[in-house]
Protein backbone atom coordinates (compact mmCIF):
# COMPACT_ATOMS: atom_id res chain seq x y z
CA UNK A 1 0.00 0.00 0.00
CA UNK A 2 2.64 2.49 1.10
CA UNK A 3 1.66 6.10 0.30
CA UNK A 4 -0.74 5.26 -2.20
CA UNK A 5 -3.14 4.93 -0.18
CA UNK A 6 -3.02 8.61 0.59
CA UNK A 7 -3.25 9.61 -3.04
CA UNK A 8 -6.92 9.49 -3.47
CA UNK A 9 -7.57 12.08 -0.35
CA UNK A 10 -5.81 14.71 -2.32
CA UNK A 11 -5.97 14.12 -5.89
CA UNK A 12 -9.30 16.30 -6.14
CA UNK A 13 -7.20 19.00 -5.95
CA UNK A 14 -6.91 18.87 -9.43
CA UNK A 15 -10.55 19.45 -10.47
CA UNK A 16 -10.49 22.63 -9.08
CA UNK A 17 -9.00 24.41 -12.34
CA UNK A 18 -11.77 22.66 -14.52
CA UNK A 19 -14.67 23.61 -11.88
CA UNK A 20 -14.03 26.88 -12.83
CA UNK A 21 -13.10 26.82 -16.44
CA UNK A 22 -15.84 24.56 -17.51
CA UNK A 23 -18.79 26.37 -16.09
CA UNK A 24 -17.54 29.42 -18.81
CA UNK A 25 -16.39 27.28 -21.35
CA UNK A 26 -18.02 24.34 -21.94
CA UNK A 27 -21.30 23.93 -22.53
CA UNK A 28 -23.69 23.64 -19.29
CA UNK A 29 -25.03 20.08 -19.95
CA UNK A 30 -21.15 18.85 -21.16
CA UNK A 31 -19.82 20.90 -17.86
CA UNK A 32 -22.63 19.10 -15.90
CA UNK A 33 -21.76 15.41 -16.68
CA UNK A 34 -17.85 16.21 -16.46
CA UNK A 35 -18.16 17.35 -13.53
CA UNK A 36 -20.54 15.28 -11.93
CA UNK A 37 -19.04 12.42 -13.11
CA UNK A 38 -15.80 13.26 -11.86
CA UNK A 39 -16.59 14.21 -8.16
CA UNK A 40 -18.37 10.84 -8.25
CA UNK A 41 -15.31 9.23 -9.31
CA UNK A 42 -13.49 10.97 -6.91
CA UNK A 43 -15.13 10.81 -3.59
CA UNK A 44 -15.65 7.09 -4.09
CA UNK A 45 -11.82 6.27 -4.56
CA UNK A 46 -11.46 8.76 -1.24
CA UNK A 47 -13.91 6.91 1.05
CA UNK A 48 -12.45 3.30 -0.50
CA UNK A 49 -8.76 5.09 1.04
CA UNK A 50 -10.05 6.10 4.25
CA UNK A 51 -11.14 2.62 4.41
CA UNK A 52 -8.19 0.89 3.83
CA UNK A 53 -6.82 3.57 6.16
CA UNK A 54 -9.03 2.57 8.91
CA UNK A 55 -8.31 -1.19 8.87
CA UNK A 56 -4.48 -1.27 8.23
CA UNK A 57 -4.04 1.51 11.14
CA UNK A 58 -6.57 -0.07 13.55
CA UNK A 59 -5.79 -4.02 13.30
CA UNK A 60 -3.72 -3.94 16.43
CA UNK A 61 -6.73 -2.20 17.89
CA UNK A 62 -8.55 -4.56 20.74
CA UNK A 63 -11.95 -5.64 19.48
CA UNK A 64 -10.94 -5.37 15.84
CA UNK A 65 -13.07 -8.23 13.57
CA UNK A 66 -9.63 -8.81 11.47
CA UNK A 67 -8.10 -12.22 12.31
CA UNK A 68 -5.26 -12.82 14.57
CA UNK A 69 -2.81 -13.71 12.10
CA UNK A 70 -3.13 -10.07 10.90
CA UNK A 71 -1.39 -8.65 14.27
CA UNK A 72 1.72 -10.84 13.63
CA UNK A 73 4.76 -8.67 13.59
CA UNK A 74 5.63 -10.38 9.92
CA UNK A 75 2.70 -9.74 8.31
CA UNK A 76 2.81 -6.12 9.89
CA UNK A 77 5.90 -5.41 8.07
CA UNK A 78 4.59 -6.56 4.86
CA UNK A 79 2.18 -3.46 4.59
CA UNK A 80 3.41 -0.45 5.41
CA UNK A 81 0.47 1.60 7.33
CA UNK A 82 0.63 4.84 9.94
CA UNK A 83 -0.96 4.13 13.74
CA UNK A 84 -2.46 7.96 13.73
CA UNK A 85 -3.79 7.90 10.26
CA UNK A 86 -5.96 4.87 10.99
CA UNK A 87 -7.14 6.20 14.22
CA UNK A 88 -7.93 9.31 12.65
CA UNK A 89 -9.81 7.66 9.75
CA UNK A 90 -12.50 5.47 11.89
CA UNK A 91 -14.17 9.01 12.99
CA UNK A 92 -13.40 10.76 9.87
CA UNK A 93 -14.98 7.71 7.79
CA UNK A 94 -18.26 7.83 10.32
CA UNK A 95 -18.62 11.39 9.59
CA UNK A 96 -18.67 11.16 6.02
CA UNK A 97 -21.55 7.84 6.25
CA UNK A 98 -23.66 10.44 8.42
CA UNK A 99 -23.09 13.31 6.55
CA UNK A 100 -24.21 11.25 3.30
CA UNK A 101 -27.19 9.63 5.47
CA UNK A 102 -28.21 12.84 6.80
CA UNK A 103 -28.09 14.45 2.90
CA UNK A 104 -29.79 11.39 1.32
CA UNK A 105 -32.57 11.78 4.18
CA UNK A 106 -33.38 15.04 4.25
CA UNK A 107 -33.74 15.00 0.34
CA UNK A 108 -36.29 12.30 0.36
CA UNK A 109 -37.84 13.93 3.62
CA UNK A 110 -38.00 17.21 1.73
CA UNK A 111 -39.86 15.58 -1.62
CA UNK A 112 -42.12 13.99 0.60
CA UNK A 113 -43.50 16.82 2.47
CA UNK A 114 -43.86 18.99 -0.83
CA UNK A 115 -45.97 16.14 -2.58
CA UNK A 116 -47.85 15.93 0.27
CA UNK A 117 -48.59 19.61 0.47
CA UNK A 118 -49.59 19.27 -3.35
CA UNK A 119 -52.22 16.96 -2.66
CA UNK A 120 -55.57 18.77 -2.51
CA UNK A 121 -54.29 20.55 -5.99
CA UNK A 122 -55.18 19.16 -9.36
CA UNK A 123 -53.10 16.56 -10.69
CA UNK A 124 -51.88 18.85 -13.38
CA UNK A 125 -47.96 19.53 -14.38
CA UNK A 126 -48.27 23.00 -13.40
CA UNK A 127 -49.56 23.79 -9.44
CA UNK A 128 -50.18 27.24 -9.08
CA UNK A 129 -49.78 27.99 -5.52
CA UNK A 130 -51.79 30.65 -3.78
CA UNK A 131 -48.99 32.77 -2.01
CA UNK A 132 -47.59 35.94 -1.49
CA UNK A 133 -44.11 34.60 -1.42
CA UNK A 134 -42.84 34.54 -4.83
CA UNK A 135 -40.57 31.78 -5.68
CA UNK A 136 -41.10 28.57 -8.31
CA UNK A 137 -39.12 25.25 -8.15
CA UNK A 138 -39.23 21.92 -10.01
CA UNK A 139 -40.61 18.72 -7.71
CA UNK A 140 -39.72 15.45 -9.03
CA UNK A 141 -41.77 12.54 -8.44
CA UNK A 142 -41.63 8.85 -8.85
CA UNK A 143 -44.73 9.08 -10.95
CA UNK A 144 -45.17 12.44 -11.84
CA UNK A 145 -43.01 15.59 -11.70
CA UNK A 146 -44.46 18.73 -10.99
CA UNK A 147 -43.64 22.46 -11.47
CA UNK A 148 -44.73 24.39 -8.46
CA UNK A 149 -44.98 27.96 -8.84
CA UNK A 150 -46.67 30.46 -6.69
CA UNK A 151 -49.27 33.49 -7.79
CA UNK A 152 -47.24 36.13 -6.19
CA UNK A 153 -44.30 35.60 -9.16
CA UNK A 154 -46.30 34.90 -11.77
CA UNK A 155 -48.31 38.32 -11.41
CA UNK A 156 -44.72 39.80 -11.80
CA UNK A 157 -44.04 38.44 -15.26
CA UNK A 158 -44.99 38.99 -18.32
CA UNK A 159 -46.90 36.26 -20.58
CA UNK A 160 -43.27 34.83 -22.31
CA UNK A 161 -41.81 35.47 -19.39
CA UNK A 162 -44.47 33.38 -17.66
CA UNK A 163 -43.78 30.10 -20.69
CA UNK A 164 -39.90 30.26 -20.14
CA UNK A 165 -40.47 30.32 -16.35
CA UNK A 166 -42.48 26.89 -17.21
CA UNK A 167 -39.46 25.60 -19.73
CA UNK A 168 -37.02 26.37 -17.21
CA UNK A 169 -38.53 23.81 -14.92
CA UNK A 170 -39.09 21.17 -16.81
CA UNK A 171 -35.91 21.51 -18.23
CA UNK A 172 -34.90 20.42 -14.99
CA UNK A 173 -37.21 17.81 -14.59
CA UNK A 174 -36.47 16.26 -17.96
CA UNK A 175 -33.16 16.24 -17.43
CA UNK A 176 -33.09 15.06 -13.60
CA UNK A 177 -31.11 17.91 -12.11
CA UNK A 178 -31.65 17.11 -8.77
CA UNK A 179 -29.60 13.68 -8.83
CA UNK A 180 -26.73 15.42 -10.38
CA UNK A 181 -27.46 17.95 -7.22
CA UNK A 182 -27.39 14.97 -5.06
CA UNK A 183 -24.20 13.44 -6.37
CA UNK A 184 -21.86 16.22 -5.97
CA UNK A 185 -23.32 17.10 -2.58
CA UNK A 186 -22.65 13.69 -1.06
CA UNK A 187 -19.07 13.61 -3.28
CA UNK A 188 -18.81 17.07 -0.93
CA UNK A 189 -18.92 15.14 2.28
CA UNK A 190 -16.88 12.30 1.42
CA UNK A 191 -14.12 14.97 0.41
CA UNK A 192 -14.55 18.64 0.95
CA UNK A 193 -11.70 19.43 -1.44
CA UNK A 194 -14.66 18.71 -3.87
CA UNK A 195 -16.54 21.05 -2.87
CA UNK A 196 -15.66 23.37 -5.37
CA UNK A 197 -17.43 20.79 -7.82
CA UNK A 198 -20.85 20.93 -6.36
CA UNK A 199 -21.02 24.76 -6.22
CA UNK A 200 -19.88 24.65 -10.32
CA UNK A 201 -22.62 21.93 -10.84
CA UNK A 202 -25.14 24.12 -8.90
CA UNK A 203 -24.57 26.89 -11.77
CA UNK A 204 -24.11 24.43 -14.39
CA UNK A 205 -27.43 23.38 -13.93
CA UNK A 206 -29.37 26.32 -14.06
CA UNK A 207 -27.92 27.46 -17.10
CA UNK A 208 -28.53 24.14 -18.85
CA UNK A 209 -31.96 24.87 -17.76
CA UNK A 210 -31.65 28.46 -19.07
CA UNK A 211 -30.53 27.36 -22.39
CA UNK A 212 -33.17 24.41 -23.14
CA UNK A 213 -35.73 27.22 -22.14
CA UNK A 214 -34.44 29.80 -24.45
CA UNK A 215 -34.45 26.94 -27.35
CA UNK A 216 -38.13 26.19 -26.14
CA UNK A 217 -39.25 29.52 -26.14
CA UNK A 218 -37.21 30.60 -29.50
CA UNK A 219 -35.92 33.75 -27.80
CA UNK A 220 -32.94 33.66 -25.33
CA UNK A 221 -33.80 37.60 -24.30
CA UNK A 222 -37.31 36.40 -23.22
CA UNK A 223 -35.29 34.29 -20.67
CA UNK A 224 -32.93 36.50 -19.47
CA UNK A 225 -36.07 39.09 -18.41
CA UNK A 226 -37.79 36.47 -16.98
CA UNK A 227 -34.92 35.44 -14.43
CA UNK A 228 -33.71 39.35 -13.95
CA UNK A 229 -37.59 40.08 -13.03
CA UNK A 230 -37.61 37.13 -11.11
CA UNK A 231 -34.58 37.42 -9.15
CA UNK A 232 -35.78 41.52 -8.22
CA UNK A 233 -38.68 40.01 -6.87
CA UNK A 234 -37.61 37.33 -4.89
CA UNK A 235 -35.29 39.65 -3.47
CA UNK A 236 -34.92 39.70 0.30
CA UNK A 237 -37.73 37.14 0.31
CA UNK A 238 -36.97 33.36 1.62
CA UNK A 239 -38.88 30.63 0.48
CA UNK A 240 -40.24 27.96 3.10
CA UNK A 241 -38.20 25.71 4.63
CA UNK A 242 -39.51 22.71 3.36
CA UNK A 243 -38.93 23.59 -0.10
CA UNK A 244 -34.63 23.81 0.78
CA UNK A 245 -32.75 21.83 -2.26
CA UNK A 246 -35.27 21.75 -4.75
CA UNK A 247 -33.91 23.21 -7.98
CA UNK A 248 -35.72 26.75 -8.58
CA UNK A 249 -36.08 29.52 -11.02
CA UNK A 250 -34.89 32.75 -9.07
CA UNK A 251 -32.23 30.29 -7.30
CA UNK A 252 -29.77 32.37 -5.43
CA UNK A 253 -26.33 32.56 -6.80
CA UNK A 254 -24.37 34.19 -9.87
CA UNK A 255 -28.04 35.60 -11.49
CA UNK A 256 -25.92 38.36 -13.38
CA UNK A 257 -23.74 35.65 -15.04
CA UNK A 258 -26.63 33.70 -16.20
CA UNK A 259 -28.69 36.57 -17.39
CA UNK A 260 -24.85 37.84 -19.31
CA UNK A 261 -24.61 33.84 -20.75
CA UNK A 262 -28.10 34.47 -22.26
CA UNK A 263 -27.28 37.65 -24.07
CA UNK A 264 -24.66 36.07 -25.62
CA UNK A 265 -24.83 33.31 -28.71
CA UNK A 266 -25.98 29.77 -27.62
CA UNK A 267 -23.04 27.97 -26.79
CA UNK A 268 -21.31 25.36 -28.88
CA UNK A 269 -22.10 22.10 -27.67
CA UNK A 270 -18.74 19.69 -27.85
CA UNK A 271 -18.91 16.35 -26.23
CA UNK A 272 -15.45 16.76 -24.84
CA UNK A 273 -12.69 20.28 -25.00
CA UNK A 274 -9.92 19.96 -27.21
CA UNK A 275 -6.44 19.38 -25.26
CA UNK A 276 -4.97 22.72 -27.23
CA UNK A 277 -7.33 24.82 -24.62
CA UNK A 278 -7.27 25.75 -21.17
CA UNK A 279 -10.57 24.48 -20.45
CA UNK A 280 -9.33 21.32 -22.64
CA UNK A 281 -5.89 20.91 -20.35
CA UNK A 282 -8.00 21.02 -16.79
CA UNK A 283 -10.40 18.39 -18.28
CA UNK A 284 -8.16 16.25 -19.44
CA UNK A 285 -5.88 16.54 -15.73
CA UNK A 286 -8.77 16.10 -13.67
CA UNK A 287 -8.77 12.78 -15.28
CA UNK A 288 -5.83 11.55 -15.26
CA UNK A 289 -5.55 12.68 -11.37
CA UNK A 290 -9.32 10.75 -11.01
CA UNK A 291 -7.52 7.81 -13.56
CA UNK A 292 -4.67 8.18 -10.66
CA UNK A 293 -7.04 7.74 -7.77
CA UNK A 294 -8.94 4.72 -8.65
CA UNK A 295 -6.01 2.77 -9.52
CA UNK A 296 -4.61 3.71 -6.22
CA UNK A 297 -7.27 2.91 -4.27
CA UNK A 298 -7.73 -0.79 -6.53
CA UNK A 299 -3.68 -1.25 -6.10
CA UNK A 300 -3.97 -0.83 -2.04
CA UNK A 301 -7.23 -2.45 -2.08
CA UNK A 302 -5.46 -5.69 -4.22
CA UNK A 303 -2.68 -5.94 -1.55
CA UNK A 304 -4.79 -5.58 1.47
CA UNK A 305 -6.79 -8.31 0.13
CA UNK A 306 -3.73 -11.00 -0.57
CA UNK A 307 -2.08 -10.16 2.49
CA UNK A 308 -5.07 -10.55 4.73
CA UNK A 309 -5.87 -14.05 2.71
CA UNK A 310 -2.06 -14.84 3.60
CA UNK A 311 -2.58 -14.31 7.07
CA UNK A 312 -5.67 -15.77 7.34
CA UNK A 313 -5.21 -19.36 8.69
CA UNK A 314 -6.95 -22.33 6.83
Amino acid sequence: MGMFVFLPLILPLTAWPVARLAEQHLHPRTATRLLTGLAAAMATCSSVSLGLLMVVGTAQLPGNPLPDGWSDPAVRAAVPYDGIAGRLAVPTLLAVVAACARTGWRHRRTRRRAHRALAGLPTTEAAVLPDDVPYAYALPGGTRNRIVVTTALLSHLEPAERRALFAHERAHLTARHHRFLLTVRLAAHANPFLYPLRTAVAYTTERWADEEAAAAVGSRRTVARAIGRAALVSHRTTPPPALAGLTGFAAPGPVPRRVAALLDPAPLARRWPSLFTAVGMAAWTATAGTAVSAMSSANSALNLALVLHAATPL
